[in-house]
């Protein structure tokens, strides 16, 4: 086995097919982890673009047969050798979202004083605020905690860990975090540290790991996945939330929205908010 090549993959085309692209890229068993993004790119020319980041020659050749089922202009490019990421990243500007100011190392001199300010190193995990999955999670975050706060959190997928850790640093005195991705847990913990958050973190998938369930129950879950996951967890996050708790989903696309909802609807969850951003949405609902 070779090492990869890293490639970056571009497609262009109308919101419509660009949103349905992304759609199968999210249903497709083999993309499961791939790392990709959807955004407007010319509102004007109503122009839509779709970046993917493969790190396998699977994930390549997976990535490039959906997107040709689609009328989208497709280019493929290699990254120079180097850490492309990193340097991706180094472009990034920092984000406000609300009270919230998530900034990388490079912009470190040029915090406002009046914001909770959050350094968040990506690394290999996702979840570096930019995306809109993640702004609409903390825009969400910061209108509950206008009026209450919440003592004990959960974060499933926690990616980069910037949720927990936005809800530690917020006065949650339990913040947990869970990653299927091994990574994802390493850097979570890491930034956690630089961050002084009392926020910790487990390698699992679903909930069913010890400390997430010695914790239980909590008063507020972040589930910021995939609409499948979302959907087959909906009981699992039911019976992790005290009664009349919160739960704020994400990493759905708009499409998506009403088949999640339906999802939690059905278990008695009462629809609190919706922030769209983007092609995403992020529902925020009350168990009963």
């Amino acid at each position: 086995m070779t090492d990869y090549t890293p490639q970056q993959i571009v497609a262009r085309g109308a919101r419509a097919d660009a949103e349905a692209a992304a759609d199968a890229i999210d249903n497709h068993p083999g993309l499961e982890g791939a790392t990709y993004s959807i955004l407007e790119e010319d509102e004007d020319k109503g122009l839509w673009r779709i970046d993917a980041f493969p790190t396998t020659d699977e994930e390549d050749a997976g990535l490039l047969e959906v997107l040709a089922g689609y009328p989208l202009k497709v280019v493929r490019e290699t990254l120079a050798d180097a850490d492309w990421l990193a340097m991706a990243l180094s472009g990034l500007p920092p984000v406000r979202a609300g009270r919230f100011f998530v900034y990388g190392m490079h912009d470190r001199g040029r915090l406002p004083a009046s914001t909770v300010n959050l350094r968040i190193e990506a690394g290999a995990a996702f979840g570096t605020g930019h995306h809109g999955t993640t702004v609409g999670c903390l825009q969400a975050y910061d209108k509950l905690i206008k009026a209450r706060k919440f003592k004990k959190v959960l974060d499933v997928g926690a990616g980069t860990g910037l949720l927990a850790i936005a809800a530690a640093r917020t006065g949650s005195k339990i913040a947990v975090g869970t990653d299927i991705d091994k990574p994802s847990v390493r850097i979570s913990k890491e930034n956690a540290k630089v961050n002084r958050a009392n926020a910790r973190f487990v390698h699992a998938s679903g909930l069913s790991n010890r400390l997430v369930t010695d914790n239980a129950p909590y008063d507020l879950v972040f589930a910021n996945i995939l609409a499948r996951p979302l959907i087959s967890l909906a009981q699992d996050i039911k019976t992790a939330l005290v009664p009349g708790g919160t739960v704020i989903l994400s990493g759905l696309l708009r499409t998506q929205e009403r088949m999640v909802k339906a999802a939690y609807v059905s278990r008695g969850f009462k629809v609190v908010n919706r922030i769209h951003r983007d092609a995403w949405a992020a529902l925020v609902l009350q168990r009963p």
